[in-house]
């Protein structure tokens, strides 16, 4: 048996660098402003689908990304780590995409694919932190989902087994495919780059990133395993009217930025009296408890 498995990975802007341009004035963010990294959970992500994909010879590992031309960065991590291609979904209307519009998108990509056992993507993003995107594209493509991921463990008979860390602890289910699931951060971390990959892959690119370079853009002609795809919402047949702002009923009103500044300081002794009393003051002043 073998799996045709889509990653949904984002590159998302690095929120340990956020500045006082991290976001414009209509509310969306200032990506231009901020190092672009792998989602994080979303390599959690494409771990599991790389070990699926050594469980299942034959079983091919695609991404897909929205975001600018850039955005095709992603795919080259994922193809360095071991998936097989990818595609950069493109399109200046796709902007300031709130989850709804975002995960429009992705299913009508998803759709245009057409051959897919298992959609498998990060819980969450760092950039957005709503863990809403991959349960959409489920409900938009009709699917089964599991969130919460930990572990696919098996996949017999049309069925996915998974491990799930959830509050309460840890539980284990089936749910059979096509299907979509979310993975946690608690999940194995993603491989490194692989260097026969890296030497392999380091010249694949979008169509517009070698678009000025006839010398680029014929080299990767004689190499189609160099092509990443890049579709716009032509390709994808998306109502225009569904994506990006027009389609985003997600409204920023108000932005505030929040500097943490420690006003005192306190000194406490190592003893039992003390820490005591310090307790019972945080519990006093809601800090704790």
């Amino acid at each position: 048996m073998s799996l045709n498995i889509i990653v949904l990975a984002k590159q998302v802007p690095d929120t340990r660098n956020v500045g006082k341009d991290a976001m414009k004035e209509d509310g969306t963010i200032n990506r231009a402003a901020l190092p672009a990294i792998f989602n994080p959970e979303d390599l959690n992500a494409l771990e599991q689908a790389l070990k699926l994909k050594e469980m299942y010879p034959g079983s091919k590992v695609t991404l897909l990304t929205m975001g600018p031309a850039r955005a095709a960065e992603i795919v080259r991590e994922g193809m360095y780590r071991g998936a097989d291609g990818g595609i950069v979904l493109s399109d200046r209307a796709f902007a300031g995409s709130d989850t709804l519009a975002t995960s429009y998108a992705l299913s009508a990509a998803v759709r245009k694919i057409g051959d897919y056992d298992i959609i498998i993507g990060g819980r969450q993003a760092i950039d957005g932190d709503t863990a809403q995107v991959g349960p959409q594209v489920a409900e938009k493509l009709g699917l089964p989902q599991v969130t919460y991921a930990e572990e696919i463990m098996d996949i017999t008979d049309g069925k996915a087994t998974i491990r799930r860390r959830i509050e309460s602890g840890v539980e284990t289910v089936k749910a059979p495919l096509p299907l979509v699931v979310t993975v946690n951060g608690s999940a194995d971390a993603c491989r490194p780059r692989n260097a026969k990959n890296i030497q392999k892959y380091k010249y694949a690119a979008v169509p517009s990133e070698v678009a000025a370079d006839e010398k680029k853009k014929a080299f990767i002609e004689a190499r189609p395993y160099l092509n990443i795809g890049e579709w716009n919402a032509a390709t994808v047949e998306a109502d225009l009217s569904q994506c990006g702002l027009a389609g985003s009923p997600t409204k920023v009103k108000q932005i505030e930025n929040v500097v943490f500044t420690a006003k005192d300081a306190r000194r406490v002794e190592n003893t039992d009296e003390e820490i005591e009393t310090l307790i019972k003051e945080l519990i006093a002043n809601h800090t704790i408890g």
